[in-house]
């Protein structure tokens, strides 16, 4: 591999929960890193510079942040939004996920970029099978970002073929981590408060990516001459069922977890009357990814273990919750002072 002396990388995203934790640990590894970010950051200390891009479309400058750049990292796109409330949710998707795709890693090849790692999701292969997916499955995407995260591949493999530029392409589960939100955060507080909970009955199967993993894996693939041209579905390679995530998330916080069983057709009624059926759908449903591919290929495994990254996960969850309370009583008794 080459030395990462001197080489410098855009991350686009670079303020979001992967861009942040991949910055500084692709600068701790001798990078130039460069950031990209939608609007001005006050704090963005993991990187060597960054600059402000303006929304991701079909039209965004990307000449000024592509300048000496030799890697292309992109992570910036538009997310699964529970109840989105866009009139046309796939045009939506496309202007940013497919148009803006498109658009910087054709000014990515005017420049000079030698390798472009697009971040992409194992929801282009679907949503939950009987098996883990592969990356030799037949696509089958079921919802607006599925869809636009696939052609953003169709379009970059089309560009790659036409100009030679490196393409990597790394489809992901759930990413959990320092930072984390939405479900997987929701699932430690709920954890974390000691109830009893219904989830003894479910026993699905998911694959996830610890954020420390993930890192890793995207620093392979900047530099192995092997993953050019090549998609990866990446995983701790430790599927897990939610009650046993459940009980691994309360031991990392020093509690033993209370499981009871609920038919899941009660349970389904019940979360879709509080508003929160499609949250039990990625809580309680099955998805495996086989990410031996890149293994194999790249001869990559990951550093931690499911445990490893639950517990840091927790550890810095907790901290910041108590961390807010700390402030909180600080200026009630400042208020009181006064």
């Amino acid at each position: 591999m080459e030395t990462n002396k001197k080489r410098k990388v855009l991350v686009t995203g670079a303020n979001g929960f992967i861009g942040r934790n991949l910055c500084a640990f692709l600068k701790e590894k001798g990078f130039i890193v460069r950031g990209a970010v939608r609007n001005n950051v006050r704090d963005l200390s993991g990187v060597d510079e960054y600059i402000q891009v303006g929304d991701i479309n079909e039209s965004t400058d990307w000449q000024q942040a592509l300048a000496g750049v030799d890697t292309v990292i992109h992570l910036a796109a538009r997310v699964h939004i529970m109840n989105d409330p866009v009139a046309d949710p796939i045009d939506a998707f496309r202007k940013v996920n497919v148009l803006g795709t498109e658009r910087l890693a054709r000014m990515a090849v005017k420049v000079g970029v030698k390798r472009f790692i697009f971040i992409s999701s194992v929801k282009v292969n679907g949503e939950g099978a009987s098996r883990p997916y592969t990356e030799n499955d037949l696509p089958e995407p079921q919802d607006a970002y599925g869809i636009s995260k696939r052609e953003a591949e169709d379009l970059l493999a089309c560009i790659a073929a036409e100009t030679g530029l490196q393409m990597v392409v790394l489809r992901l589960p759930l990413v959990y981590g320092p930072g984390v939100k939405a479900n997987f955060k929701s699932l430690i507080k709920i954890a974390g408060v000691g109830l009893p909970l219904p989830f003894k009955g479910i026993s699905n199967r998911r694959s996830f990516i610890y954020l420390g993993n993930l890192v890793d894996a995207i620093f392979t693939c900047i530099a192995h001459p092997q993953a050019v041209g090549e998609t990866f579905l990446v995983s701790d390679g430790q599927d897990v069922s939610t009650p046993d995530l459940i009980r691994m998330i309360a031991h990392a916080m020093g509690k033993k977890a209370v499981l009871f069983s609920l038919p899941h057709g009660i349970l389904k009624a019940l979360c879709k009357i509080a508003g929160k059926g499609e949250e039990l759908e990625k809580l309680t449903g099955s998805l495996l990814v086989d990410s031996s591919k890149i293994r194999n290929l790249l001869g990559w495994n990951p550093p931690f273990t499911i445990e490893e990254g639950v517990k840091e996960t927790v550890r810095v969850v907790m901290f910041s919750h108590n961390k807010r309370n700390s402030s909180a009583i600080r200026r009630t008794y400042s208020a009181n002072d006064n």
